[in-house]
């Protein structure tokens, strides 16, 4: 997260839709991580519980991030036209409606605007969610 408010403010990178969503997944999984440190799960059913949320939350980052990625590798004719804000979604669209139409995907969303090693910002939040996921799983199930 603190890379993702870097490049929107000081390399004045906007985010797109599917970055807001894959930066909530992030801080969900924050948040799960922080919990687990001030209340550490010691049972078997309150560790299945923790497991749970992190494979739903991983899970869950890592598709909105293929998804974006999958949009940044289609070929430019294909690229869907870019759609409303999603300010103006949020406002105008219930949110049932707001979901379908970010993970659809827009044009403003095919930009690669930023890549390290050859691979761009949604490459690397899987590569990220992948890390999470398994230190999260090693630290809930370590003797």
């Amino acid at each position: 997260m603190t890379y993702a408010l870097y490049a929107q403010y000081v390399l004045n990178l906007e985010p797109c839709p599917l970055c807001i969503f894959q930066r909530l997944a992030v801080i969900a999984m924050g948040i799960i991580f922080l919990f687990c440190s001030i209340i550490e799960p010691k049972n078997k059913i309150p560790k299945l519980l923790v497991s749970f949320f992190f494979t739903v939350t991983a899970s869950t980052g890592t598709a909105v991030a293929s998804r974006h990625v999958w949009l940044q590798n289609l070929p430019s004719d294909q690229v869907p036209g870019c759609g409303p804000g999603l300010d103006f979604m949020l406002s105008t669209f219930p949110l049932a409606e707001v979901l379908e139409m970010v993970l659809s995907g827009s044009g403003e969303c095919a930009n690669v605007d930023w890549s390290f090693l050859s691979l761009s910002m949604p490459s690397w939040v899987i590569i990220s969610f992948f890390v999470m996921f398994i230190y999260a799983m090693w630290t809930n199930y370590r003797g």
